[in-house]
């Protein structure tokens, strides 16, 4: 090793940050901080830009900690350069409340760009932030001034590797021709239950040339390795680079470095004495000498490099004012300032329109019409373009337009998804993406994702039910919509008709604390009538479709292709309110006033009809209501008998209500 002494005094206080850190709670990763601590010493102070007193410069390098477990190597990071993230703060790593989480949190701590842990996922995010820097940069920089220019850089582990999603997304980014992000390998042969070699014997090397990746090998130990790879790294524009860096878990404790106990557990007291002994560390817990402290301290580079940004925006901005304006409006996530009435006025056209077409259909139409109004918006699809009809007339693939916005995915349902929440999290852009929703299954825990984070990512779900027939129980959804529903800060829309689809698009580009989940058909969905006030009140999410005058005896509630049978079996009884609830998360938003207004606590007798599985509707029905739906999986068939064979039909609708009201 040619790594000379300071430098190694340097990267040590990450080292005895992490083993103080973990050993206060009782509970943590410190191997992992250990054993990278040479890489991120040359990264951190060498290479990555970045601005500690300024952590959402726009053009700051994004850094990526996949292999979240460690944890202790980024916020030891942040407070060593200068983050507000104090010596307290990482006192009270894995407490409640506190800034420094077991996992990094994005949100908790500045300098945290996504919350990672799930193995795989921060590899995902940080391509979707080198393909959103890629993309941003062809759209908006001049020949004569460059102002978006950074790189991703992410460290990840073997677990990382091991899941699938890395296969997914790191052959994605070669065929991208990511140059901008650059990997490195913490291969130090050790997960959890021991030396991986019995479970992972990849070539790690041939595997990710045969993706189309620049592959570095270097010892994770040696400062000089490092710094002459991450420079060539630097230097290959069309390639993304994986640096292989062979290192020791834990390095530093003298009896459990290489082993698995280092990796998930403290290495207790006696041991951390005994490693601030080989470490020639005589500090006392949480204690970094001066010189150490300046050597780290990112502050006044970071600034430097800010202003010298700021100072070519200036000129951008003088020459380009117009480009300049709508790229800060992205950055800031702001809609167009006349967007909202101009989807109102769409929506009003779909009302006049009264089409009954599929609500993947009204979809593509809604996307033709806020398209060319949101330049901001970056499609995709799992191979499923013209299933899921997410391609509009100004689509341009960035596979061949570098200033496009639209991804091709590939079958990559789960790396599409996590990409995505990068592309959000980056800024500058509304990722959409779309699969079937049966396939939703695979970008599961992806979806959890984009809700835990709070991003703006728009889930697009078609093919919604055993209403897409024939290609049968594989690919018929019955309990993904309960799941959808069931997630925290996720607001899932299955809309019945044209208007109810376009104004569901409208809520979720302009949601900026969450994402949102379009859930639509293949069929041909009948028009409703609607007037201004029901349109007005369809985007709370839930409100009243049809009611007779007189005696109200009881309501049916519906969504999607079934708000048509509800209103079918309306047709034949008295007495009746028909509520279309094309999102439960919006209208359980609105004030109880208006909740009671549309389900009045009064009329127990409720119907809830959708093909879905009925468990989610017991909430609004109550257990003395009945639900019309799913309880099983589909058959193969023509969906107009397999709507017949499950009971999902206006006659059951109405013989449910005459029990209820007999």
């Amino acid at each position: 090793m040619t790594t000379p002494l300071n430098e190694r005094r340097i990267a040590n206080a990450i080292r005895v940050l992490a083993m103080d850190a973990v050993q206060q709670a009782n509970s943590g990763h410190p191997g992992a901080p250990m054993g990278m601590a040479d890489i991120a010493d040359v990264v951190w102070r060498e290479f990555l830009s970045h601005n500690p007193t300024n952590p959402q410069w726009a053009n700051r390098d994004r850094f990526v900690l996949s292999n979240g477990h460690g944890s202790m190597l980024h916020y030891a990071l942040l407070h060593l350069t200068g983050y507000d993230l104090s010596i307290e703060d990482l006192k009270q790593f894995r407490q409640l409340h506190s800034r420094t989480p077991g996992h990094p949190e994005y949100g908790y701590a500045p300098g945290i760009e996504t919350t990672t842990g799930p193995l795989g996922q921060g590899i995902a995010n940080a391509v979707g932030f080198a393909l959103a820097e890629k993309t941003l940069a062809a759209q908006f920089n001049k020949d004569d001034l460059t102002v978006v220019d950074h790189f991703t850089y992410c460290f990840l582990g073997d677990g990382c590797l091991m899941e699938g999603i890395s296969h997914e997304v790191c052959s994605l980014a070669g065929t991208l021709q990511l140059g901008k992000l650059i990997a490195y390998y913490d291969d130090n042969g050790i997960s959890i239950d021991g030396e991986v070699e019995g479970w992972f014997s990849d070539d790690t090397e041939q595997r990710f040339k045969a993706y189309g990746w620049q592959v570095l090998r270097v010892d994770g130990h040696d400062a000089v390795a490092i710094r002459q790879a991450t420079v060539e790294a630097k230097a290959e524009t069309q390639k993304p680079t994986i640096i292989i860096c062979k290192t020791i878990i834990g390095l530093g404790s003298p009896n459990k470095q290489g082993k698995e106990d280092c990796h998930g557990a403290p290495l207790g007291n006696d041991e951390i004495a005994l490693t601030r002994e080989a470490l020639g560390w005589t500090e006392a817990a949480f204690e970094i000498p001066a010189d150490v402290y300046a050597a780290w301290d990112a502050k006044a580079k970071g600034s430097e490099a800010e202003a010298a940004w700021n100072t070519v925006f200036a000129a951008y901005q003088a020459k380009y004012p117009t480009e300049a304006a709508e790229l800060l409006r992205r950055i800031e996530g702001d809609l167009p300032a006349e967007f909202l009435a101009q989807a109102d006025a769409f929506i009003a056209q779909t009302n006049e329109k009264a089409e009954t077409i599929a609500t993947r259909k009204a979809s593509q139409n809604t996307l033709q019409a806020f398209g060319p109004l949101l330049p901001e918006l970056l499609g995709g699809s799992a191979d499923l373009a013209g299933s899921n009809l997410t391609l509009w007339k100004g689509c341009q693939g960035v596979q061949d337009n570098p200033a496009g916005n639209y991804v091709h995915y590939g079958v990559r349902e789960f790396g599409m998804t996590a990409i995505a929440n990068g592309v959000a999290l980056h800024g500058g852009f509304i990722p959409y993406v779309a699969t079937f929703l049966m396939f939703m299954e695979y970008a599961r825990n992806a979806v959890r994702m984009s809700a835990l984070m709070k991003q703006r990512v728009i889930h697009v779900y078609t093919h919604d039910s055993i209403g897409l027939g024939e290609d049968g129980p594989t690919h018929q959804p019955i309990e993904q919509i309960a799941s959808l529903r069931g997630t925290p800060n996720l607001n899932t829309w299955r809309p019945a008709d044209t208007v109810e689809t376009a104004i569901a698009w409208k809520s979720a580009l302009a949601r900026k604390d969450g994402p949102t989940a379009l859930i639509l058909s293949r069929q041909n969905l009948a028009f409703q009538t609607r007037t201004a006030a029901q349109i007005e009140n369809a985007a709370k999410g839930g409100y009243v479709l049809a009611e007779e005058k007189g005696e109200l005896k009881a309501i049916i509630i519906a969504t999607g292709s079934e708000v048509a049978l509800a209103m079918d079996a309306y047709a034949q009884l008295e007495g009746v309110r028909v509520v279309s609830m094309p999102c439960a998360e919006e209208f359980m938003k609105q004030d109880a006033a208006y909740r009671e207004a549309v389900l009045p606590a009064a009329i127990r007798a409720r119907v809830a009809v959708e093909a879905a599985h009925v468990d989610y509707w017991w909430k609004f029905v109550g257990l003395d209501g009945k639900v019309i739906g799913m309880t099983t999986y589909g058959e193969s068939a023509p969906a107009k008998d397999l709507f017949k064979f499950f009971g999902i039909t206006s006659d059951a609708v109405v013989a449910a209500v005459k029990e209820l009201t007999a």
